[in-house]
This record gives structure tokens, C-alpha cells and sequence, in this order.
């Protein structure tokens, strides 16, 4: 009961913290983009880093269901202390983008529970689980691709990346992508499929960045590739 109750005051204080550090212009921007905070997120992993890693307030700060508490739970949790259900729910319970990314690249990547959630999320019908799911998929297909049946997911973002829903489809188009990269048998399909439903041809990319159009990002990655050998 005390480790509970100290629990529940090292919480408050910590909300009380992330209140200090709101900026109403870091606001303004990451509202551009869905993310509500105001945090500025090298202010928030320092104090993950004096925090260090706490599961049980991890969990206390994720159920704020504040999004600046939510980020900073996944820097301080565990991510294989979580069991295959409560991570179900809590990718179900995400709708900010900078916290769906998190929670798939910081925890949900690490946990032994990986592989069993992106089968089942990849077929969600919610676009936004399934995006988690084919993040997975991208994963996979770049580090561990025994197993996976490419052509057939070629297949299916060849028949669906062109009207899935903004989030999934990105996700599709990183798979799509890797693909490309990683797979010379299947470059040229990747790129044609690319080429044809033009996914994310004039999305903005900053000088020195490269764009997220899969063959113009399959070709500069597999470039550098051959550059570096």
C-alpha cells in the first residue's frame, strides 16, 4: 500500500512537472501534426533520464491519458513487462501520432509479444491499429524476413495503399519501400507499384532529406548501399 501511495505522489508530481514545461508554441506546431503537448521533447527525455526506468509509474502516467505523460511512459517502462493484452489495449487507446510511433518503435518492437500482435493487427479494421501492424511488417521485412511472404504483401499493398486511410497508408508505403530496399528480387515490382499508384509523390520533403515516394526512396537507399561497399 505505501509503494502504491508513493507511486500515486511521485505521479502527480511528475504531471506537475510536464504542466511546468508547456509551451504554448510547441503546442501550436505539434497541433499541426495531432500531437497535444506542448513539450519540448528534449526537455521531456531528460527527464526521463533523471526518472530512469518505472514500470508501475509508467503505467500511472499512461493512464492520465495525457499525451506529454503518455510519451514519457514509454521512456521510462519496461517494454517487455507488458503483457500481449495490455499492449492491445493501449495501441487501441492511442491517437496521437507521436505516441502511436513511440509505442510501436520503443516498446511494442521490443516485446516477445511482437510477432503474435502484427498478425493480428495488420488485418484490424481500424486503419490506425493496422498501421501498427504493418509498421511490424516493415520491420520484419528489413530484419527478419524468413518467413514472410513478399510477393504476397506486394500483392496486398499493390490492391490497397491507394485509398487506405493517411496513417496505414504511410505505414504500407514504409513496407513497400523496405522491400524495395532490402530485396532485389522484388525491387523492380516495388518501384512499379510506386511508380503506378504515385503514394506520397508531392508530399514535402526538406533539402537534404530523402523523399518518402518509394522509388525515388528505394533508389537513393539502395544507391548508398552500393556507394558504401
Amino acid at each position: 500500500m505505501a509503494e502504491t501511495a508513493l507511486t500515486e505522489t511521485t505521479a502527480a508530481e511528475v504531471m506537475a512537472e510536464l504542466a511546468g514545461l508547456e509551451d504554448p508554441k510547441i503546442r501550436e506546431v505539434n497541433e499541426k501534426h495531432g500531437d497535444d503537448h506542448g513539450v519540448n521533447l528534449g526537455k521531456l527525455r531528460a527527464l526521463a533520464k533523471r526518472l530512469k526506468t518505472q514500470q508501475e509509474l509508467a503505467r500511472r502516467l499512461w493512464e492520465t491519458d495525457d499525451t506529454a505523460a503518455r510519451l514519457l511512459a514509454i521512456l521510462i517502462c519496461r517494454p517487455k513487462a507488458f503483457e500481449r493484452d495490455e499492449l492491445d489495449v493501449m495501441i487501441r487507446q492511442t491517437r496521437a501520432p507521436k505516441v502511436h510511433d513511440w509505442l510501436v518503435n520503443y516498446v511494442v518492437k521490443k516485446s516477445p509479444h511482437a510477432e503474435e500482435l502484427r498478425l493480428a493487427w495488420s488485418a484490424d479494421p481500424d486503419p490506425v491499429v493496422a498501421s501498427a501492424g504493418w509498421a511490424l511488417t516493415a520491420e520484419r521485412v528489413a530484419k527478419k524476413p524468413e518467413g514472410l511472404d513478399l510477393a504476397g504483401l506486394l500483392d496486398v499493398i499493390e490492391a490497397e495503399m491507394k485509398d487506405a486511410p493517411d496513417r496505414l497508408q504511410w505505414a504500407m508505403n514504409h513496407c513497400l519501400a523496405q522491400i524495395g530496399i532490402e530485396h532485389a528480387e522484388h525491387r523492380a515490382r516495388a518501384i512499379d507499384i510506386g511508380e503506378r499508384l504515385q503514394v506520397l509523390k508531392d508530399y514535402p520533403t526538406s533539402p537534404g532529406c530523402t523523399s518518402p515516394f518509394a522509388p525515388v526512396w528505394i533508389t537513393e537507399m539502395v544507391r548508398r548501399q552500393h556507394a558504401g561497399t
